[in-house]
């Protein structure tokens, strides 16, 4: 069986977490961007692409390669000034289901090792629990972030997403 390192694992899933990261894409070097205001979530420290302190945070390295998906996402779909507000939501989507994803890989690797086969089974079970709970969560802001696009707009959205099969465009070889 191979192990991936527990930081890897909350990357893959933190990225199958949204339909718009990839494992492959969390793999890849990217250059280092620092979110901008259209991509940064309400309350966040500048700079960081992080939520506020009352929310749980990502490792930077993470919180940066997040941040720059939502950026060349925003890019790609061409989001307006009046699409902020639902853009915003979804951004925050994202990022809050990155974070739970993260803290529950955590979790998870502080017990692995005592965990039994079925325990560690249940374990990766509530994982995936949790990845459907969050995908419901991001379908629900995009679609209302899709409804704000006009039919020019749902196209490109449309082609970005069956491309790439969710990966940013500018990953794929």
């Amino acid at each position: 069986m191979i192990r991936l390192p527990v930081f890897r694992l909350a990357a893959i899933l933190a990225v199958v977490a949204t339909p718009v990261l990839s494992a492959g894409a969390f793999a890849q070097s990217s250059p280092s961007v620092t979110p901008t205001s259209e991509a940064a979530a309400p309350g966040a420290q500048p700079g960081t692409g992080s939520s506020p302190a009352s929310e749980p945070t990502l490792p930077k390295a993470v919180s940066v390669k997040v941040a720059w998906h939502i950026k060349m996402l925003h890019n790609q779909l061409g989001i307006t000034p009046a699409q902020q507000s639902e853009w915003a939501a979804f951004a925050q989507v994202m990022r809050d289901n990155a974070a739970e994803i993260n803290q529950a890989f955590t979790d998870r690797s502080a017990k692995v090792a005592s965990l039994n086969a079925a325990e560690n089974m249940q374990s990766y079970a509530q994982l995936a629990q949790l990845h459907a709970a969050n995908m419901q969560k991001l379908a629900v802001a995009f679609q209302s972030l899709y409804n704000s696009f006009p039919d020019q707009q749902k196209q490109v959205a449309d082609d970005v997403f069956r491309k790439s099969n969710g990966m940013p465009l500018a990953h794929k070889k």
